[in-house]
């Protein structure tokens, strides 16, 4: 077969970045093409310039064999490409139907909306998806999954033969990631190609035909479906070998340092659990979607406080009404949505670095910028953030490199209890043995750590011991020797 999209010799620069430089992309009608690559690689950008969004400096773009130019979202569309982003282009106070034919809405009369063809047209691509929910349904009460499905169904209803999906099940739990990897499936069957950026490598080996690997804005490589596996897509990626994510030293019995007794969280108020964190130890925290990790992370930390509950430091009953009196005893937590609840994205590294403890800063009140300068630059050289300087705002960097100073932030003040709350979720395979390495380190070094994560192969990698929660309890604690996936989702379903 001819390729239905020839992108050839794409470069684009921003101030003081080589984004892409020369890259070549090729995909053929009802091909799954995974594109892979570190955070900053170019994948984005390209997709960008596919979608219209970025103009190349550079190269040239065939459709059908044709040179075509693609100036703006609206020639992409009319050129059959589709695009669902990571961030949900969605309005949720709209119906379902609302949202795939907005701007497009059919019409009886010049001024009026024609709702029975509508709802009609909208149902054809609903059951086209296998999506079993009515046109009429607000967009607000559908989970993020069946959200990314409208968006997929909006795509289908321009006529899309090229869809872009960016980090697709991101946010989605293991059942509804199956399902949207179906629906993949069920496209590639139907003639229509897929673009596939994940950093899910299980994902990719699972669903892709051919994978293209960007590396530092170039090519980096291609790899067959016979050929895909896990460490050739991370050799490509990175271009060294990396350590493998499972720990190899045994455990060391050490004595519990965080004791959490009946604990009870406002989510779940009529579940009550208790467990203990050793020092040195890494406890991971598995579970669903929903099954109250975070709620329990939130009310240890004070962000969320907690019906009732004792925490124990060091044998010590300590109170910890709000986040305050959680960093003066030395608990800090890593959340799960960096950008909102980690950082504060338009000031610079430097300032998210110092800014929980400003006074270590400061004489007679004032906060001395070149104190906080040192110390931001010591960090960002301890963490190998990448960035021109500690001035740089947090919004310009990468997924990994935002994980990181949100890092710096808490390292800086020595932590007792460290609570990462999906570590690595949206970061490349590169930026997480960084990140592991770390966690390593810390533990190593006499710092407890819970680790929730919904990522089963960190969570057998890197935990010492696994508490398995379902509905707002803990449904047991698997010692290392005694985890698999299978004992996991055991617990994880409330067996």
């Amino acid at each position: 077969m001819n390729p239905i999209l020839e992108m050839q010799k794409i470069s684009k620069r921003f101030p003081g970045v080589i984004a892409l430089d020369a890259v070549d992309l090729e995909v053929f009608p009802g091909e799954v093409l995974a594109l892979a690559g570190e955070n900053g690689a170019g994948k984005s950008t390209l997709m960008k310039v596919l979608g219209g969004i970025y103009q190349p400096e550079s190269g040239a773009i065939n459709i059908d064999g044709k040179t075509t130019t693609i100036r703006s979202v609206s020639d992409a569309t009319a050129n059959g490409i589709g695009f669902v982003h990571q961030e949900l282009n969605v309005f949720d106070n709209l119906t379902v139907a609302e949202n795939i034919y907005l701007g497009r809405e059919p019409r009886r009369a010049k001024f009026l909306i024609d709702r029975s063809k509508l709802n009609s047209d909208s149902d054809v691509y609903l059951k086209r998806l296998g999506l079993d929910i009515s046109p009429h349904t607000p967009l607000l009460e559908l989970s993020i999954a069946q959200q990314q499905m409208v968006e997929i169904a909006k795509a289908l209803s321009q006529n899309a033969r090229i869809v872009i999906m960016d980090e697709p099940t991101s946010s989605l739990t293991l059942t509804e990631t199956e399902r949207l990897l179906s629906v993949i499936g069920e496209l590639r069957s139907q003639g229509v190609s897929v673009i596939y950026i994940s950093h899910r490598l299980g994902e990719i080996k699972q669903i892709a035909d051919r994978v293209v690997v960007l590396r530092d804005g170039k090519n980096a490589g291609a790899l067959q479906r016979d050929e895909i596996n896990h460490d050739a897509i991370v050799s490509l990626m990175v271009g060294r070998d990396l350590k493998k994510f499972r720990r190899q030293e045994a455990p060391v019995e050490t004595k519990p340092f965080a004791t959490i007794q009946d604990l009870r969280t406002r989510r779940f108020p009529a579940c009550s659990n208790s467990f203990d964190v050793r020092t040195g130890e890494i406890l991971g925290f598995a579970g669903l979607v929903g099954s109250g990790r975070s709620e329990a992370a939130q009310a240890i930390f004070g962000v969320d406080r907690a019906l009732a509950g004792g925490i124990y430091l060091d044998g010590k009953l300590v109170t910890i009404k709000n986040a305050s009196d959680a960093i003066k005893n030395g608990v800090y937590l890593v959340p799960e949505d960096r950008r909102i609840a980690g950082l504060i994205v338009d000031i610079p590294i430097r300032a998210n670095i110092t800014l929980p403890a400003l006074s270590r800063y400061a004489s007679a009140g004032l906060v001395s910028r070149k104190r906080e300068s040192k110390r931001a630059a010591e960090m960002c050289e301890k963490l190998n953030v990448k960035a021109p300087s500690p001035e740089t705002n947090a919004a310009n960097l990468s997924g990994g490199n935002q994980q990181k100073v949100v890092l710096a932030k808490w390292l800086s003040l020595n932590p007792k209890l460290m609570i990462f709350d999906e570590p690595t979720r949206g970061i490349d395979v590169g930026a997480k043995a960084e990140i592991y390495e770390l966690m390593r380190e810390l533990s190593a070094s006499g710092v407890a750590i819970i680790m929730i994560s919904s990522d089963m192969e960190e969570i057998l990698g890197e935990s010492d011991r696994i508490a398995v929660m379902h509905e707002g309890t803990i449904t047991g604690i698997l010692d290392r020797a005694d985890a698999s996936e299978e004992s996991i989702m055991k617990l994880a379903v409330g067996h």
